[in-house]
């Protein structure tokens, strides 16, 4: 099945996201959207097929500030919390997940697009990595009840599972009622 990664189009260039391996009819297609301007990397274990798509299309690499020191690619540019790659695209780090501070973005306020710490494994529904998986389960799950503080999410793009199209929030808000609390 073809599968193309998450794409934004944005008069500075497109954007993608943790990209898998392209087919040959999913590489045409975003020739035809006019290629790639930036690889978004929300962690290190999501480097996938950057380095084709760098090759390609001579994209550029965003990663997250937090790995600079140990990350696997040369980045063009190391993103933190509240910084924009392009305009209305907004870098939100999360702590405690299994790379230091992971990213997820924030595309024009609606849309969530995450990594590894935020998944969706049930359709309709969020879900978090397992603790064991996580560095520090409560710096995680804080970092997930801070996104709450984003009002108008209602689109979450998992880099594992299924997406949330419609009532974003609603999902974010029922996971973080069921996580829990910590001392």
């Amino acid at each position: 099945m073809p599968w193309l990664p998450a794409v934004t189009s944005r008069k500075e260039g497109n954007v993608v996201f943790d990209p898998l391996p392209l087919s040959t009819h999913d590489a045409a297609h975003l020739r035809s959207l006019g290629g790639v301007t930036w690889v978004a990397l929300t962690n290190s274990e999501h480097v996938r097929a950057t380095r084709e798509l760098v090759a390609d299309f001579g994209a550029k690499i965003a990663g997250p500030r937090a790995e600079s020191n140990t990350f696997p690619l040369k980045c063009d540019r190391w993103l933190a919390n509240g910084e924009t790659l392009v305009p209305g695209l907004e870098a939100l780090e999360l702590h405690g997940s299994k790379t230091p501070g992971e990213l997820a973005f924030l595309l024009e306020d609606t849309t969530l697009l995450t990594g590894d710490l935020l998944r969706g494994h049930m359709g309709g529904r969020l879900n978090l990595l397992p603790d064991a998986k996580l560095k520090d389960a409560a710096r995680a799950r804080a970092s997930v009840r801070g996104l709450l503080a984003r009002t108008r999410i209602d689109t979450v793009l998992v880099g594992d599972g299924w997406p949330v199209f419609l009532s974003g929030r609603a999902a974010l808000e029922e996971l973080v009622a069921a996580l829990p609390q910590d001392t």
